[in-house]
């Protein structure tokens, strides 16, 4: 009994160790992923490959996210992927978009980003866009994957007009 004992006790002890030890590289390599992920966001935006956008995200009704521009909110992948297809499709001509102040903090499974990200380009119309955004991402690991689970991105407001500042530097 008692060298059963001390078995279960040094397995105990061993499963600790490991955590402690294996525990931050896997939130160090989670972070490597998710700023990776974030890279692929980046160049299939400058693409305009909605697809490529898409496969960043949870790819079923778990998705919600609070964009820039109405509606509200949009819960799932398919309400999100038709608010690409539209934002996309109203450019004539490259887009850029430049990330900046990507911060990312990671546990095994859940994961969190948030970034500024500037978008330039001109409209159908020939009018120029240039706005400044703060996004805010939640990750969640599945099948060894991390996707975007809830997204929220905002510009600051001037509260006295009521105006957005889509230039914000600070």
């Amino acid at each position: 009994m008692k060298q059963r004992k001390s078995g279960a006790i040094a397995c105990a002890i061993f499963v600790a160790l490991s955590a402690l030890t294996f525990g931050t590289p896997a939130r160090a390599d989670a972070r490597a992923d998710i700023k990776a992920l974030e890279e692929r966001f980046v160049a299939a935006f400058k693409a305009k490959d909605v697809e490529a956008i898409m496969r960043v995200y949870v790819p079923d009704q778990k998705l919600f996210v609070f964009d820039v521009v109405p509606p509200r909110q949009y819960v799932g992948a398919a309400a999100y992927r038709k608010d690409w297809q539209t934002f996309l499709g109203s450019f004539d001509g490259p887009i850029t978009v430049e990330l900046t102040d990507l911060d990312v903090g990671a546990d095994r499974n859940l994961a969190y980003s948030h970034s500024i990200q500037r978008v330039t380009g001109t409209d159908k119309q020939g009018k120029k866009l240039d706005m400044t955004l703060r996004v805010t991402d939640v990750y969640q690991r599945i099948r060894g994957r991390w996707l975007v689970i809830h997204e929220h991105v905002s510009v600051p407001v001037d509260l006295d007009t009521g105006t957005p500042d889509l230039a914000s530097k600070s």
